[in-house]
């Protein structure tokens, strides 16, 4: 270990502090209204909008999944995976587009669903956003806790509980405004380590060539791009990552942050081309892990690369740099889960004060935070969660958005696609510890299975059609 545990807790309290505090006075001088604690809308340039998604992206995650999946999956899986980030930035620029012209004055994706499909979508949404939110937040405070376990002998619990406790604190008392606000003070800090980072990483490996003859000598399949296996990875990541990436409801209230939609296409250009250039970078650590030959796991394979051979200044500086990380996409997550709780509390129960909803909303996020820990304290793989939790959110994506557009596709034809979905792709997902074989074709199922079940229905004659005007007549502002 490179830290002692006392040492180690010092440090991490500190720096948790240090990023909880700004969030926390900045939330005590706004003292925003419902509304603002909800989307903060219209209230974000370009600038603001991409440094707050690309401080959502870059999660904790980055440093575990992409390299995993190099070790196994090579240049073809880390493409997959960057693509994957990418191409959902881009897919957002006409989907936010018409969800503002749909319900200008609207705050969740859910809320769409409800007076698009009706209750029971609306409860297959709700139950996969919030499903993916909880693996989201879990993963992160997973991933941030095993980080400092290779550190310091540090318990995964303990980790996880310091970091939750310093991200509630301000986010729950600013929501998404003051999470944007401490998202621009934490790319100050993952911007410059993570260049640092890419820089100890090609000198501890000794620049490209080392990696290479590794690999051509033990596993040259791991550098063919269209070998079987690395070509079906990455088309599993790229599948899983942007379709996945569309139910993020924290990208939701970014979209209806921003001032206007060419502060979304800017914003989320420039976030989602810097997020696949990380990305793809990250993951090449798994292929020199694969390629040096180097002891330990492969979920892990960043960190197997780079401490042997780094300063101490830089060992400590990961603490910062990996609260920076959690925090900056756990907020948002939490901020996401609170909205759509608010949301929903003021369908239900219309007379009760914005205060008091937001006290209903606040308490239930605590409540939900005790098995978050629960489960981040166990260590499970970071990338197996994520791909269970992208599945479900494969399932539901053609039904959703193909509902933007067509006034046709009616409510009973998006529950069945999306149960048809879920059936077939849960069919052949792997369990935990079995071989991931048929990792692809159940996404491919889950994901193509309700676009031909819709088409079938589609073809049925129907007289009915949706009136999208209706849309902004029942989605009124939480004030109003």
């Amino acid at each position: 270990m490179l830290l002692s545990t006392t040492q180690a807790l010092f440090w991490l309290c500190l720096f948790a502090a240090i990023f909880a505090i700004p969030g926390m006075l900045y939330a005590r001088r706004q003292q925003d209204k419902i509304e603002d604690f909800v989307v903060a809308r219209n209230s974000q340039n370009g600038m603001a909008t991409m440094l707050t998604l690309l401080a959502t992206t870059l999660g904790t995650w980055i440093l575990f999944g992409p390299a995993e999946a190099a070790t196994w999956g090579g240049i073809g899986a880390v493409t997959g995976y960057a693509l994957g980030s990418l191409a959902p930035r881009f897919m957002m620029i006409p989907l936010g587009k018409r969800l503002r012209e749909l319900i200008p004055e609207g705050h969740t994706l859910t809320e769409f669903v409800l007076h698009r499909y009706g209750k029971t979508m609306y409860g297959f949404v709700l139950v996969i956003m919030l499903f993916y939110m909880f693996i989201s937040l879990t993963a992160g405070l997973t991933a941030i806790a095993k980080m400092v376990n290779l550190i310091a002998p540090v318990p995964l619990w303990t980790t996880a509980t310091i970091v939750m406790v310093a991200t509630l604190l301000y986010t729950l008392y600013g929501g998404l405004r003051v999470t944007i606000f401490t998202d621009r003070l934490q790319m100050i800090v993952i911007l410059p380590f993570l260049l640092l980072l890419i820089m100890f990483g090609w000198f501890a490996v000794g620049g490209m060539g080392p990696t290479i003859a590794g690999l051509k000598e033990k596993a040259p399949e791991l550098l063919n791009p269209f070998d079987l296996n690395g070509f079906k990875s990455g088309l599993t990541f790229f599948i899983a990552v942007v379709l996945t990436g569309l139910f993020s409801q924290g990208t939701w209230q970014r979209i209806f942050a921003a001032q206007n939609n060419r502060a979304i296409r800017n914003g989320f250009i420039v976030s989602g081309v810097m997020s696949f250039i990380f990305i793809f970078i990250l993951g090449l650590f798994g292929l020199a892990f694969v390629g040096l030959d180097l002891p330990g796991d492969g979920s892990v394979a960043v960190f197997d690369v780079l401490l042997a051979n780094v300063p101490m200044w830089f060992v400590i500086g990961l603490l910062p740099f990996g609260l920076a990380l959690i925090m900056s996409s756990a907020d948002s997550t939490i901020s996401g889960i609170s909205s759509m709780l608010v949301v929903d509390l003021r369908r239900m129960l219309p007379e009760v004060s914005a205060n008091r909803l937001l006290g209903l909303s606040r308490w239930a996020i605590v409540l939900i935070s005790i098995p978050v820990l629960v489960v981040a304290s166990q260590g499970f793989s970071v990338l197996y969660l994520f791909l269970f939790a992208d599945l479900l959110c494969c399932a539901a994506a053609f039904p959703v958005f193909f509902g933007f557009y067509s006034a046709r596709y009616q409510a009973y034809n998006a529950v069945l696609s999306t149960a048809a979905g879920l059936v077939a792709g849960l069919w052949l997902f792997p369990a935990p510890a079995a071989e991931i074989e048929f990792l692809l074709e159940s996404f491919l199922l889950a994901s193509l299975v309700p676009v031909m079940v819709s088409g079938l229905f589609m073809m049925l004659p129907s007289r009915q059609v949706f009136d999208f005007s209706i849309l902004s007549q029942r989605i009124r502002s939480l004030e109003s």
